[in-house]
């Protein structure tokens, strides 16, 4: 029995810390690297089998990701996310209601379309019109990355870790909706609030600002209306309940069947390296499930009382923030399919899992990504900036969605 253990408690520590840090200090490998890595170790020590490393893969969640990058890649290139922004400019005379613009942008947008690539769109475009009208950047860029971590809540295709629930959980996508769009709605209402609170002075001085003509925005019509009208009938589907992955890899099939965009730019929007660690976690811990997770082990961890709702969004939360959430959902799934309730303990899962992310600066890939974009058009978000909205802003979402489903 201790043959495979070793080697796979090695091999999963290993894969887990340098997908908590980000990367290996002195080494270019990253967690996509680090992921694969760990999958073809449990291979050649011999924890999995060739087949059962193909076996763990959960193709559903790597197709309907795959899908939806290329639904968005096409929204963004027929200039869909410029003509929203440029809407929400043209609305907005006063701080305020600008802030509520972008969170509700971001988070609407986020529930339907995965948040890391709505973050990636969004981020320079507020950037941009924040700066024309002279203001502090800082608290619309937190909107940006807060909205769409809370916005994602939502639904199953709102964020990389609701998919794997979905999948796993096979929870019907209007289900999952219902049961968990009431605390996405309510965390973009406390996300607005907690903002505009923390900098009173940017909106709650009574400062109004002439509506900045906004830049016309280019965007082809044809492809907009195109990516638009699929999109609609992809969630439709989704509802109509459909299977989620099927009718995202359609949709986004019939998207590249097109005279006007070349296939090349879309595949350069895939974030092919979100795949890769997706496929390379998959199989790292179904190796850690096969030799150590016995029975026993499973009991074991079952004394921690996880049907409790808050003991297993505080479990859930902690996880993710020291580990990333879709690692943690990975790590929790043997314990909660063993439940007496496992869907509810699954929507528990993808809430807490979710909503950790607003904690700090590192909490969720979204931040990052809203971070690194204002770097590079000059602003720098600090982690202690981002604490002091993103700390508070998670336990309040946490008490509210973990009093919700219980």
């Amino acid at each position: 029995m201790l043959a495979p253990m070793i080697p796979a408690v090695l091999i999963f520590l290993a894969t887990y810390f340098v997908i908590a840090i980000g990367k290996l200090p002195g080494y270019r490998i990253d967690r996509a690297g680090a992921a694969l890595l760990g999958a073809t170790m449990m291979v050649a020590f011999g924890v999995l089998s060739i087949d059962e490393a193909y076996a763990a893969i959960d193709m559903d969640t790597i197709t309907l990701l795959l899908g939806m990058m290329i639904v968005v890649a096409n929204l963004r290139l027929s200039g869909f996310f410029r003509l929203v922004a440029a809407t929400v400019t043209q609305r907005a005379g006063h701080p305020l209601l600008l802030l509520a613009g972008i969170v509700l942008t971001a988070g609407v947008l986020s529930a339907f379309l995965v948040n890391d690539a709505i973050c990636l769109v969004m981020t320079p475009l507020v950037l941009d019109l924040v700066q024309r009208l002279d203001r502090n950047p800082v608290p619309y860029l937190l909107a940006v990355a807060m909205a769409s971590n809370a916005g994602s809540v939502a639904t199953i295709t709102g964020n990389p870790q609701n998919m794997i629930i979905g999948s796993l959980s096979h929870i019907p996508y209007g289900r999952f909706t219902a049961e968990l769009a009431p605390i996405a709605g309510a965390a973009l209402l406390v996300t607005i609030l907690l903002i505009a609170l923390v900098y009173r002075q940017e909106f709650l001085a009574g400062a109004r600002f002439a509506p900045v003509k906004a830049k016309e925005p280019h965007y082809h019509g044809p492809l907009a209306v195109k990516s638009v009208l699929i999109t609609l009938a992809m969630v439709g589907f989704f509802f109509a309940g459909f299977p989620v992955a099927e009718v995202a890899i359609v949709g986004g099939a019939l998207l590249l069947f097109t005279r006007r965009v070349k296939p090349a730019k879309v595949y350069f929007d895939i974030d092919w390296p979100l795949l890769v660690m997706f496929i390379g976690l998959f199989v790292v811990v179904a190796g850690v499930e096969k030799a150590v997770l016995t029975p026993q082990a499973i009991a074991e961890v079952g004394r921690l009382d996880l049907a409790s709702v808050p003991i297993l969004a505080g479990i859930t939360a902690v996880l993710s923030n020291l580990v990333s959430n879709v690692p943690a959902v990975l790590v929790l799934r043997p314990f909660v399919t063993n439940l007496a309730d496992p869907e509810k303990a699954w929507l528990v899962v993808a809430m807490a899992s979710t909503l950790a992310g607003n904690f700090t600066l590192v909490g969720s890939v979204a931040n990052l990504i809203v971070a690194e974009r204002a770097r590079s058009g000059g602003v720098t978000i600090s982690f202690s900036e981002y604490f002091k909205v993103g700390a508070p802003l998670t336990l309040l979402t946490l008490a509210l969605g973990a009093w919700w489903l219980a």
